[in-house]
């Protein structure tokens, strides 16, 4: 369908739910009508009292093509997102081979996406100790961010960086008004000698607090000398939060994210021998992640994302139960929606706030809130369509994963995506894949 009318009870205009008729035409949202507007000739979708929200964005993806494919794909990664209600995506730089560190590897990036794309995506260039040189080229050719690791990445060929080298190319991102993203652990010996690598505690006590906040007082101390915006990735660590809070108060360029994993999982039910859980940083305490909830219903966190980050069962070490041999990723592209609803519920997180979390502010950060994030006529339609009713099981034989292993396996979650349309094309029809390779390639626009 080149044109539709999508009408709800429930549309999330202007921050709050309004009935509406939406007008989708040649990929954009033409008009809205308030109420119910029927118009001869046009297809009318009748959603009655299901939410009808902009599209979700979710900002930090690991997809792996080229060179890992085996470890996920652009085909996979993007069914599964539309599925989950994801339109647009931002690809991190580290798991695909070659690394995404310099021109040549961003262009084979981009040829390995042609044909695949089912939601939008875009791509993160990557900072390493040799590579200041590319770090302007990248920019120019339009990633989203420059990510950096201050502790082994897990990924040889992207090695992690130094103090020294962020401050070789923080003029270059002060220049473009470009994000540096930060994983931020900082290794040191302090932590107890592992006796059991099979037992999660001991995976946790491995990766403590302080390896956090030690990274996020080196990143809060390069953003205040240089004035760049910088953006923490998946923070975990609750003794982090004060820190973040008090520079908050004194600039606009510090972000910060959470990821659902950190939200609905609590170390003390994490059994030994269960590596699928394993994470970097890990999933911690209970009482620490009631406090990241804190954070969040305080508006803490800029956003919200999933930090999908899948490998084949051998990688992830299911049969040895070895949390120190696994790879470190949890794998839940697709359900980011239902978890953080499901879990919200629970803690008085309006829905309202929710969707704003992974809709308008992850635009915002990246961007492009001149065209995405809103139901707003001109914007693209990206639309994603749910109820917030049902109650859905993860099932394997509803997974779109090149993987089907997961943590949230068996969970049972309230909120369920039905319809997502990407670029004004219903993609995802009554929670079933309908039209494939509507997503377009995103580059950041940069002016000088």
């Amino acid at each position: 369908m080149e044109e539709c009318l999508i009408y709800s009870k429930r549309c999330f205009l202007d921050d709050v739910f309004k009935e509406a008729t939406i007008h989708v035409k040649h990929g954009k949202i033409n008009r809205i009508n308030g109420g119910y507007h029927q118009v001869e000739n046009i297809p009318f979708l009748d959603y009655q009292n299901l939410i009808v929200m902009p599209g979700i964005i979710d900002t930090h993806v690991h997809i792996n093509e080229p060179g890992r494919e085996d470890w996920e794909g652009f085909d996979t990664a993007t069914k599964a997102a539309a599925v989950g209600g994801v339109t647009t995506l931002i690809e991190m730089p580290l798991n695909a081979s070659p690394v995404t560190t310099n021109i040549k590897s961003f262009k084979l990036k981009q040829d390995a996406s042609k044909g695949k794309l089912h939601v939008n995506c875009g791509f993160y260039g990557g900072v390493i100790p040799t590579n200041k040189k590319d770090i302007e080229d990248l920019i120019k050719a339009g990633v989203f961010g420059i990510k950096g690791f201050l502790s082994h990445s897990g990924i040889d060929e992207f090695p992690n960086v130094s103090k020294l080298d962020l401050e070789a190319i923080a003029p270059i991102l002060k220049q473009y008004d470009i994000p540096l993203l930060l994983h931020c652990e900082l290794t040191d010996d302090d932590v107890p000698e592992v006796t059991n690598p099979k037992n999660y505690q001991e995976y946790l006590e491995s990766r403590p607090q302080h390896w956090e906040t030690n990274a996020i007082d080196l990143a809060l101390e390069l953003q205040k000398a240089f004035d760049i915006k910088v953006h923490i990735v998946h923070l975990s660590a609750s003794e982090g939060i004060e820190r973040i809070k008090l520079r908050k108060k004194e600039t606009n360029k510090l972000t910060v994210e959470t990821c659902p994993h950190y939200l609905y999982f609590n170390a003390e039910t994490i059994p030994d021998e269960s590596p699928i859980f394993k994470c970097a940083p890990p999933i911690r305490e209970k009482a620490n992640n009631d406090q990241l909830w804190d954070f969040l219903l305080d508006d803490g966190f800029n956003f919200l994302a999933s930090d999908h980050s899948p490998a084949p069962p051998e990688r992830k070490q299911l049969e040895s139960g070895d949390f120190f041999k696994a790879w470190g990723g949890i794998s839940g592209l697709q359900f980011t929606l239902p978890i953080l609803f499901s879990e919200g519920k629970k803690r008085g997180l309006p829905t309202e706030k929710l969707i704003s979390l992974l809709t308008k502010q992850p635009a915002e950060f990246l961007g492009i809130n001149d065209k995405k994030g809103a139901l707003i006529a001109g914007f693209d339609a990206d639309i994603t369509v749910w109820d917030d009713t049902l109650e859905i099981p993860i099932l394997e034989g509803t997974i779109q994963h090149k993987h089907k292993a997961t943590p949230y396996m068996n969970e049972k979650l309230i909120g369920k995506v039905m319809h997502t349309f990407v670029n004004g094309v219903q993609v995802v029809e009554d929670s079933k894949l309908k039209t494939l390779q509507q997503g377009q390639l995103l580059l950041k626009r940069i002016y000088d």
